[in-house]
């Protein structure tokens, strides 16, 4: 059994408020549990344009583990409304 846990730091654009910021996530975090991981805010929950998530996955193998944390990479940098500061990619 492999885990894999993707940590993105991010940059939220145009955020002017925490509600803001919470729209532009929510949508975001709506769309990742379609890859079967699980996703949660980790850091910076009182900044209106940072955000960290942290983003688990178990598989049998690191490869299809690695390939499933690749694609919600893609998914979040294709998100128009922000960008990847920073990325952290550790397999347990």
């Amino acid at each position: 059994m492999f885990v894999g846990v993707l940590v993105l730091e991010l940059e939220i654009f145009g955020a002017q408020s925490l509600k803001e910021k919470r729209f532009v996530l929510k949508s975001l975090l709506d769309k990742l549990p379609k890859f079967n991981v699980s996703v949660a805010e980790t850091r910076h929950q009182d900044l209106w344009q940072r955000a960290e998530i942290a983003v688990a996955a178990v598989g049998s193998s690191r490869q299809v583990v690695e390939a499933t944390l690749q694609r919600v990479d893609r998914t979040v940098e294709s998100t128009g409304q922000l960008r990847v500061i920073d990325q952290i990619l550790t397999f347990y």
